[in-house]
């Protein structure tokens, strides 16, 4: 047999002497590849973020980030951002576990953000919008008095310049460190959106896992059109706070977008590399 022929046999004795060690083996692949939460199958993670993080095996929709879902629904992923600069001055001075302005630090660092929200300006589908974009990886997508001054800033420019307005819902709620001061912002924002009802300039709200408390309470179920993303988990109380309330089994994946369309409650499901082209046709039936 040929000296050639042989390594396909053995092993090469440098490699058995001095094996890599198995830390460094780690190092090498972690992060690489993710775990579907539904199917259980391995994703290397820049297949999944090519396919705009939705499993290619089940199609389970993973979270996307706030500024991936802006280059998802605008043109050539392009915008102008507004109100970049408002951060909250933590009003309470609240400290649970640590103090929450240590974590609004901690937060704008690691996503260099100012808050949970992103307002762009820019087209979709070549008709000029105004998309606000939440994001859960900012304390729960909570929202506080910067979030609601947002949007409802971004409500304002909708009815000054009659553009058409698209939110983006991920969050867990009101944020409780900031108390009365965050709950105010439902009222508040709830308001504007009155005035762009009565002027006749659509809203489209995209609820996105999870959309609960009081962004559900809000803006998230007040759209002209209100679309979910398959599995979304959508509604204002934890199962578990309702059960123990209300003393009674709920339904099982009650508060699923699926379960949700099915008693009325959502206009449609739209899965993810749909959305832009479901929210163009949208704005095309109101405003053409």
């Amino acid at each position: 047999m040929s000296g050639s022929a042989m390594t396909w046999f053995k092993r090469e004795k440098s490699a058995i002497e001095n094996p890599t060690p198995v830390d460094e083996r780690r190092v090498r692949t972690e992060g690489l590849w993710t775990k579907c939460n539904a199917c259980r199958a391995i994703i290397w993670k820049r297949d999944l973020e090519a396919n705009w993080e939705v499993c290619p095996k089940c199609d389970h929709h993973f979270r996307l980030g706030a500024r991936r879902r802006l280059e998802l629904l605008l043109d050539d992923g392009q915008w102008t951002e507004h109100d970049a600069e408002l951060a909250s001055s933590d009003p309470l001075h609240f400290t649970d576990t640590r103090p929450y302005a240590q974590r609004l630090l901690e937060a704008q660092e690691k996503l260099g953000m100012k808050d949970a929200i992103m307002t762009a300006e820019g087209t979709l589908a070549g008709r000029r919008v105004i998309c606000c974009s939440m994001e859960f990886g900012f304390i729960g997508g909570s929202m506080g008095a910067v979030v609601g001054e947002k949007v409802a800033r971004a409500i304002e420019r909708c009815l000054a310049e009659n553009i058409p307005l698209v939110i983006v819902s991920c969050s867990a709620g009101a944020r409780m460190m900031e108390g009365a001061v965050s709950l105010m912002q439902l009222a508040k924002v709830g308001a504007a959106l009155a005035r762009l009802d009565d002027a006749r300039v659509p809203f489209i709200s995209v609820l996105t896992d999870p959309t609960t408390g009081g962004v559900s309470a809000s803006y998230a179920m007040l759209g002209d059109l209100n679309i979910a993303e398959p599995g979304a988990m959508i509604g204002f109380a934890g199962p578990r706070v309702i059960e123990q309330t209300i003393r009674q089994k709920l339904p099982e994946g009650f508060q699923t977008a699926e379960f949700l369309l099915e008693h009325g409650f959502l206009d449609a499901i739209v899965p993810r590399k749909e959305l832009k082209a479901y929210i163009a046709q949208a704005l095309g039936f109101f405003l053409d």
